[in-house]
């Protein structure tokens, strides 16, 4: 199972070195990717902007943005950046997209979260439109850059709910799956949906499985990870926040090492690591963790 690293692009006070010290870090390996969310309201760096200085300075890991809220952009907008964005790592993105769960973003960029899931699926398919190079309109001319990779990046789905892995079924590649508490049960469970999906559909090429989890191996880590989730999950509701934050408990590297393993055996075929901090202690426990796993 390769391991990709999400940036902690939700952290305050974000500098240029802490960035650059993210991406040189993560190439350096054994880690395979580095994605990065997208959040309008916070602290949050931009999606595309931080994923592009990746690009520029790496030269082997994937670029991952993990993800597009999609209802709130228009489509030939994202097929555009992530072209580009394909251009200038010379072929290593793969795009996620998703509708997101944050009505303040979708007011932030002037948008109805309207009917998203609907709306996604005929968003994906006009992303996939421009990049085979058809216009966009008639009288008008094609959108570039042409992505490096033939027919464009792969694109995931971030979704879990049945409905929604059902329409992925129809225009995904895979699904990004996710359990906040890096739990094998609820994992298991999205990938025998995925799994399931995809057969009732009649696709020929199995889903790609991606999954992640919430972790922090930094010093104090179970203090900062639940104070992180409190933090990052309180626009839903103090409620939820406090009841999503006291079951996050990867903040350790048996318990680290135990979701890794348990993810591999369920057949994900690479997780997502998302970091509680942006502390470099992240890495150089991690990298500990995953030198014993082999």
């Amino acid at each position: 199972m390769k391991i990709g690293l999400c940036f902690p692009y939700t952290q305050p006070d974000m500098s240029r070195e802490t960035m650059l010290t993210w991406y040189r870090r993560v190439e350096e390996g054994p880690f395979s990717s580095l994605s990065c969310g997208e959040r309008m309201i916070g602290n949050s760096v931009e999606m595309s902007t931080t994923l592009a200085g990746a690009a520029a300075v790496t030269e082997r890991i994937r670029i991952v943005p993990t993800l597009y809220v999609l209802p709130m952009h228009p489509a030939i907008w994202v097929a555009k950046q992530a072209a580009t964005l394909d251009v200038l790592s010379g072929g290593r993105v793969t795009i996620t997209v998703g509708v997101g769960g944050r009505d303040h973003d979708y007011r932030c960029m002037e948008r109805e979260r309207d009917k998203p899931h609907a709306r996604m699926e005929e968003q994906v398919a006009q992303i996939r439109s421009i990049w085979r190079g058809e216009l966009p309109f008639e009288g008008t001319e094609a959108i570039g850059p042409a992505p490096v990779q033939p027919g464009g990046p792969p694109i995931l789905a971030g979704v879990m709910g049945p409905g929604a892995i059902k329409r992925a079924s129809r225009y995904a590649d895979g699904v990004y799956s996710w359990s906040g508490a890096g739990n094998p049960a609820e994992i298991d469970g999205q990938l025998q949906r995925v799994r399931a999906a995809w057969t009732d559909e009649g696709r020929e090429a199995a889903p790609q499985h991606v999954a992640g989890f919430w972790y922090s191996l930094a010093p104090d880590a179970d203090r900062r990870l639940k104070e992180y989730v409190f933090k990052y999950t309180r626009i839903m509701g103090e409620d939820v926040a406090r009841a999503m934050s006291s079951v996050v408990d990867r903040s350790s590297a048996d318990a680290v090492r135990e979701s890794l393993d348990a993810y591999e055996e369920l057949g994900v075929e690479e997780c997502m690591l998302n970091s509680a901090t942006a502390d470099t202690a992240e890495l150089d426990n991690l990298l500990e963790v995953l030198e014993k796993r082999g």
